[in-house]
């Protein structure tokens, strides 16, 4: 081993150590918590979208259910927590790479690390998004995430190539959608949580409740990707709105206000699921 290499492992084994202590758990579960009650509003938003008749003032996406909070008494207060638990949610998920990053130095092994590196790093940069979004609203700067997703949209149609990135970006949602739902059929999820330190009774509920999660989740992915294809096909950005888009055309197909329902059902599992990983949290992708 050089000693470059050797410097390089000890410094890592130092930050390892910084970032396996229990307070940033502790701050990790914060931000599950957070993420797990965005995601039960947003459930809560999409049975009122199915339900009310006022699409039109109904935003079942994260900025709805964000500024839900803030318009709550204290919300903005409690905003500031959530995003800073968010953000130290993403800091303990992707620090999960200096566990594996001395496999990218083996030749029989570089492929399945790197898989996983890129894992962690990519739900830290998921979790790092929305608590940036979190403080956005915290500082009383919320916007229409449906509408500003729409007007990016338009921008890049107008550039050289546009379509066809647009184009791209959509395939990569329909695969993350199509990656979900599958976490979601195999219990692939339920690496993500520390099945073994909860009661045996609550272990089937735990997973099924975060099986109807995933697939709701991997549902919407799959139709905000395939709104996009529409989009990137036609330049018509009216229904590329993000989640609110998908949400809204489920409800807009024969018996959607059914399947609408039967999504807000699953948001709103997903949401309980991330609240049962903040009490048994685990950031281990491979185990």
């Amino acid at each position: 081993m050089s000693e470059l290499t050797q410097r390089a492992q000890e410094l890592v084994t130092r930050a390892r150590a910084i970032t396996d202590r229990p307070a940033l758990t502790h701050l990790a579960r914060v931000g599950l918590i957070a993420y797990g009650l965005v995601y039960l509003l947003i459930g809560w938003l999409a049975a009122q979208l199915a339900w009310s008749g006022h699409s039109a003032e109904i935003d079942a996406d994260q900025g709805g259910a964000l500024g839900t909070i803030a318009a709550a008494p204290g919300g903005q207060a409690l905003l500031w927590v959530l995003g800073f638990g968010l953000l130290c949610l993403a800091l303990w998920q992707a620090t999960e790479v200096l566990r594996w990053w001395t496999g990218l130095l083996s030749a029989d092994h570089r492929w399945r690390v790197a898989y996983v590196c890129t894992k962690c790093l990519l739900k830290g940069v998921a979790y790092a998004a929305v608590g940036i979004t979190t403080l956005v609203f915290a500082v009383g700067a919320g916007y229409d995430a449906g509408r500003r997703f729409s007007t990016l949209t338009d921008d890049v149609l107008e550039i050289p190539g546009g379509s066809w990135l647009i184009g791209a970006v959509a395939v990569g949602v329909v695969a993350v959608g199509i990656y979900e739902l599958a976490r979601g059929v195999t219990g692939g999820f339920l690496k993500d949580i520390d099945l073994d330190a909860a009661p045996d009774r609550y272990e089937p509920v735990i997973q099924r409740i975060g099986q109807v999660g995933y697939l709701a989740k991997g549902i919407a992915f799959v139709v905000t990707g395939g709104l996009l294809v529409y989009a990137a096909a036609t330049r018509d950005v009216s229904t590329a709105t993000g989640l609110d888009g998908a949400m809204n055309a489920i409800g807009a197909i024969p018996t959607g206000q059914w399947l609408l329902t039967a999504v807000a059902v699953g948001f709103a599992a997903f949401g309980v699921y991330a609240l049962a990983r903040a009490r048994y949290p685990d950031r281990d992708p491979s185990s």
